[in-house]
């Protein structure tokens, strides 16, 4: 069976490759994209069954990338879980407003990523 895909984008080493590590751990293949900017391209040749977004960037607005990748054709029905410091609730309201499909904190993904992404995969 083919492992599914999870795009992972993050800029902080941590909780980054501690959430990398995780997926792996649940069977996921983990693409990360480095060049943030690159989300919606790389989105759209990978077609991930789940995208993970830090939403802490330095280099960019996370939450204009997210609208972005909710307008492609092609990427745009992926499924979003993205997380930011328990401190950053403006941030994580403005990325629920941006299009994801769940928004929790830094803390939150790392001890309760499973159900996170059961949550996130859950088709109404």
């Amino acid at each position: 069976m083919k492992q599914p895909v999870a795009l992972l984008i993050y800029e902080k080493l941590l909780p980054g490759s501690q959430v990398g590590n995780r997926l792996r751990d649940l069977g996921y293949r983990v693409e990360t994209v480095l060049e943030t900017k690159r989300l919606v391209e790389v989105a759209e040749s990978l077609l991930p069954l789940v995208v993970l977004l830090d939403l802490e960037s330095s280099s960019v607005d996370t939450c204009a990338l997210l609208r972005d990748l909710r307008r492609s054709p092609e990427a745009g029905h992926v499924p979003v879980l993205a997380f930011a410091g328990k401190n950053n609730e403006p941030l994580r309201q403005a990325a629920s407003a941006a299009g994801a499909t769940l928004v929790t904190s830094e803390d939150a993904m790392l001890a309760q990523l499973p159900v996170l992404l059961e949550q996130t995969l859950r088709v109404e």
